[in-house]
């Protein structure tokens, strides 16, 4: 009997290990693992306490001692008894005191859960009103300036640098209908044609301006945007050995004009492009879509992650809506497809840091580019002449933005404030658990000593049998 108690105490010690459980998930097993041990010795106690000597004849004289032996066995059974409820009684206590540390650790648990959530949503919600305001430079990232260009361009400039590819498919469109706007307003196969790529979208960062610019490269900034795939075959016909036919379509628009259409031109058809299919920003006026964020483990953003580049195009008004005949916008169908889910971070070194979160490409605004996961581009950067529309400022405009950096403001202030919260509440969990592990020390040293307490019992109980009085 003395070997299963030692081996059973043994068992559940083991158990009791921090590594073998986890606090909160296991209470409730280990203690009714733990409760099965002291039931094992009070048995013990009791069975000992009452177990009859095994007795074959009784003489006179041995019936005396008997009677004397009896009176000894109650007492005996009375104090077995006795120190059995006790055990029980203060197994119980441990039990319940473990059980409300338990708790405790739980609580502190669900409560820094809580407190991380509402931390990385107000995270989420400044990243996203910053995207809103264009400000995306930091006071340490050096800004990179072209000697010729060290402003946004408006759109009369970004025309003029269109003008200056004489014989790009750009340049003979917007010669046409900057310096022949009356022959170009009655020519069909123009109507559908939206513009350049270049026109279509604004940056209110010139250096962000220029990465994005320099990432999609000029021969895509100079690509014409077409609704339909209708439009793009007219742009360019064929004749019956399969040559292009220079007389008609864009090439015949060139040469009327005085200007030969050269090499190849990207040309887009929005309704031939697979659009984002996933939801936006709600009350986003500029319907930016809700892209998933990356996230650390513990459910923070890398640090440096600025937003997503289709998020920080701004669209005017007119594009935002119905330019397909299904009625997307241009950001989820032409914006979603240059610029996909490349991200953009504060600078090269924290881009490094969070490629394992970098699914489609990412930017720094220190010039860093990665076009895909693998694929670097090295080297100085590229100048690019043809750069996005800078926004135009509105006292609406502006006032909005005053607002909004009111909130970001009060958003940090609340961001700061649960992040004290959540010291304070590690700081209660550690002492939780520091507590919970004390007292399952104490737990194990009696589970112990009523072990030893059951043995000697065991055997101070078989002595009186084989010494009766």
């Amino acid at each position: 009997m003395a070997d299963i108690i030692k081996s059973t105490i043994y068992k559940y010690i083991i158990i009791l290990q921090p590594e073998s459980i986890g606090v909160t998930a296991s209470i409730s097993t280990v203690f009714s693992n733990m409760l099965s041990v002291v039931q094992v010795v009070v048995v013990v106690i009791a069975f000992e306490s009452i177990k009859p000597s095994a007795v074959d004849s009784v003489t006179p004289m041995q019936e005396s001692q008997n009677e004397a032996s009896l009176d000894s066995r109650d007492e005996t059974q009375n104090t077995g008894f006795s120190q059995a409820k006790s055990i029980m009684e203060s197994s119980e206590k441990h039990k319940e005191d473990l059980r409300l540390l338990g708790m405790k650790i739980k609580q502190h648990e669900e409560s820094i859960k809580l407190l991380k959530i509402q931390k990385n949503k107000l995270h989420d919600s400044i990243l996203d009103m910053q995207v809103n305001l264009g400000k995306y430079h930091s006071s340490n990232v050096p800004k990179i300036e072209n000697k010729d260009q060290t402003h946004l361009q408006s759109e009369e400039e970004t025309t003029e640098q269109i003008l200056l590819h004489e014989r790009s498919a750009a340049g003979i469109l917007y010669e046409l209908r900057t310096h022949h706007e009356s022959q170009a307003s009655h020519l069909t196969l123009l109507k559908d044609i939206l513009g350049a790529v270049a026109t279509l979208g604004k940056v209110d960062d010139e250096n962000l301006s220029r990465l994005l610019s320099e990432y999609v490269g000029v021969q895509t900034m100079l690509a014409l945007v077409c609704k339909t795939y209708e439009c793009i075959k007219d742009l360019e016909t064929y004749n019956y050995d399969s040559c292009i036919d220079k007389t008609s379509g864009l090439h015949g628009l060139g040469a009327s004009i005085g200007r030969s259409l050269d090499g190849r031109f990207l040309v887009i058809s929005l309704e031939s492009l697979r659009p984002y299919s996933g939801d936006f920003i709600a009350d986003d006026p500029q319907r930016r879509l809700d892209l998933l964020k990356p996230r650390l483990p513990n459910g923070e953003c890398p640090p440096g992650f600025l937003g997503f580049a289709v998020n920080m195009i701004h669209v005017d008004s007119s594009n935002l809506f119905n330019v397909t005949a299904t009625g997307n916008g241009l950001r989820e169908t032409l914006f979603f497809n240059l610029f996909s889910r490349l991200q953009v971070y504060r600078t090269r070194g924290e881009m490094v840091l969070a490629l394992p979160f970098i699914s489609e490409g990412a930017v720094s605004l220190d010039g860093g580019i990665i076009r895909c996961p693998g694929v670097f581009s090295l080297g100085s950067r590229e100048e690019v002449d043809v750069i996005f529309l800078k926004t135009s400022a509105t006292l609406e405009m502006s006032q909005k933005h005053t607002e909004a950096e009111k909130k970001i403001k009060e958003m940090r202030c609340e961001k700061e404030k649960l992040e004290e919260d959540m010291k304070r509440a590690l700081a209660l969990l550690k002492d939780a658990k520091s507590n919970f592990e004390i007292k399952k020390q104490d737990f194990v040293k009696f589970l112990a000593l009523s072990s030893s307490y059951a043995t000697q019992h065991q055997l101070q109980a078989a002595r009186d049998r084989l010494n009766p009085r």
